[in-house]
């Protein structure tokens, strides 16, 4: 039985949604909520194989809501759920370790396979989208320095708070690791993303991700290894 947790801030929606999946035999709504604090309260108690998130919400943002419970819940697969085709939150999706990305438009027996394929641990993220997103996030970030000149602007605390966001860690989370405040996480972030010459976090995950396997590209080549 797959178990699954919604949230929508639209009880319409909620309902809409609890009746499709609920009609399945090998599907169970155990949850539901219309904020993201409600959200973030109620799901890791259920232990829902799938977590259903809207985009949009009164309180604050699903992708945030996504990242939050995978660092709680590793093995929780989120579907995105959104009204807007937006590549922005797709990206930001990608990095918050969504497991799909559907538009609302979809119709209900896809949203059902969908929700079965993430519950695998598939991704519903195509592979070449995801692709050329990253590659078209990265080219904004060039500037006329090569980036490892501005990687070694960093010092050693701004390369582990890096590293970290390149491991999709919440604030919170890169906080408890690095036995920071979290408002002290905020302003190397601030400085991070001032150095790096981009403007979004995201931004700076995708050239953390980048550098990640850069070095274990290195590592792999160097003899003894």
């Amino acid at each position: 039985m797959i178990r699954v947790f919604l949230l929508d801030d639209h009880e319409v929606v909620r309902r809409g949604l609890r009746d499709l999946l609920d009609s399945e035999p090998d599907i169970t709504v155990v949850g539901e909520a219309g904020t993201a604090e409600q959200a973030l309260t109620r799901c890791p108690a259920l232990r829902p194989d799938v977590a259903v998130l809207d985009v949009r919400l009164p309180d604050g943002d699903g992708i945030t809501v996504c990242r939050e419970l995978r660092s709680r819940l590793p093995e929780l697969a989120c579907l995105i759920l959104t009204s807007f085709d937006d590549e922005d939150a797709l990206l930001d999706a990608i990095m918050a370790g969504a497991a799909g990305y559907v538009l609302k438009q979809i119709k209900g027996s896809d949203l059902i396979a969908a929700v079965r394929t993430v519950s695998t641990g598939q991704s519903m993220l195509d592979p070449a989208t995801t692709a050329r997103l990253m590659h078209s996030l990265r080219e904004p970030a060039v500037s006329g320095e090569p980036e490892d000149a501005r990687l070694a602007a960093l010092s050693e605390r701004e390369l582990a708070v890096l590293r970290l966001i390149g491991e999709g860690l919440t604030n919170r989370r890169i906080a408890k690791e690095l036995y920071l405040s979290e408002k002290t996480v905020k302003n190397h972030i601030s400085r991070i993303l001032g150095k790096l010459g981009v403007e979004r976090r995201v931004q700076a995950a995708v050239i953390a991700a980048q550098v990640h396997d850069e070095e274990h590209a290195d590592a792999a080549h160097t003899p003894g290894h």
